[in-house]
């Protein structure tokens, strides 16, 4: 049975946020496998399990980690998945071909327009060249660690999104041709765009900002006052804003970004709460006073 490139993708996404809340809701999961980087716990402090024991196996697979160093590959499948997709859709290729069949048909004034599709890869495509750029730049030499189904996940995720910002117009790419050219924007992309721009900018100034803090010190920027982890609050609104320049004709968001966004909101929301933890206990409760870990008012 075919399955719809759209639920597939969607489904992904969706399945992967189940699994880190799964893993989140387990405590002895959640200690081996989600705290990575600075807030891994050291192994030295860790009391090993008896040998043979299913504690002793799961100690086991928290062993397997990768150095913290490889999110930079994250990007690099980000900009490389944006530039495959490109040339596939640009060259009807074999790969999108393969995909186009699997699309039932639909009426394609009810698909993305061919100036979304040609808007959302370009904004997809900026935001995995920032992330490598500040991954490679602004990184400091570090010994952190992380497991390896987090570095899975992530090139999963970004490999994902470059399908995401395209399948809900694979009608209008097998219909029309994809043309550059220069139209009035509407009110969608005048409403979104501002937001996307406003949250790249404020991510970058995030990251910028703890790159320039010494070793385990507390950030002080402004952005960090009231959220704990503000560069997440930034990088949920990025894809809020592509899911609703791509949403298709009376819809108010792409709900395959959606789905996407579903994920980096779970994934991150467990990661700001770690952090919150790790600076608790590094610096005391007195010395965090942001209210929020990542979504003001809300989380």
């Amino acid at each position: 049975m075919a399955v719809d490139p759209v639920q597939g993708v969607r489904g992904c996404f969706l399945f992967g946020a189940s699994v880190v809340l799964a893993v989140n809701a387990v405590p002895p999961l959640r200690r081996r496998f989600l705290p990575y980087g600075s807030r891994t716990v050291a192994q030295q402090n860790v009391q090993l399990s008896p040998k043979g024991s299913l504690s002793a196996f799961l100690d086991y697979l928290a062993t397997l980690q990768v150095p913290h160093r490889y999110f930079t590959h994250f990007y690099v499948v980000s900009v490389t998945s944006s530039a495959l997709w490109a040339q596939e859709i640009l060259r009807n290729g074999r790969l999108f071909s393969a995909i186009a069949a699997l699309a039932p048909k639909i009426d394609p004034s009810k698909a993305m327009s061919k100036e979304q599709i040609l808007l959302t890869w370009a904004l997809m495509s900026a935001q995995g060249c920032r992330r490598l750029y500040e991954s490679i730049r602004l990184a400091k030499p570090s010994n952190a660690k992380m497991w390896f189904v987090h570095w899975l996940l992530g090139w999963s995720f970004y490999a994902g999104m470059g399908l995401a910002v395209w399948v809900e117009g694979i009608q209008t790419l097998r219909s029309t041709p994809l043309k550059l050219a220069l139209s009035s924007p509407s009110l969608r992309t005048a409403t979104f765009l501002p937001l996307f721009l406003f949250a790249s900018w404020m991510q970058n100034k995030c990251h910028r900002h703890l790159a320039s803090l010494k070793k385990y010190s507390l950030p002080t920027h402004p952005f960090f006052r009231y959220i704990t982890c503000p560069h997440y609050t930034a990088e949920c609104l990025i894809y809020l804003s592509l899911a609703g320049i791509a949403a298709p004709p009376g819809q108010v968001f792409n709900k395959t970004i959606l789905a996407s966004l579903v994920f980096t909101a779970v994934n991150l929301g467990v990661t700001a709460e770690t952090t919150r933890q790790w600076y608790v206990e590094k610096f005391g409760e007195d010395k965090v006073t942001a209210l929020w870990r990542m979504i003001p008012f809300v989380y």
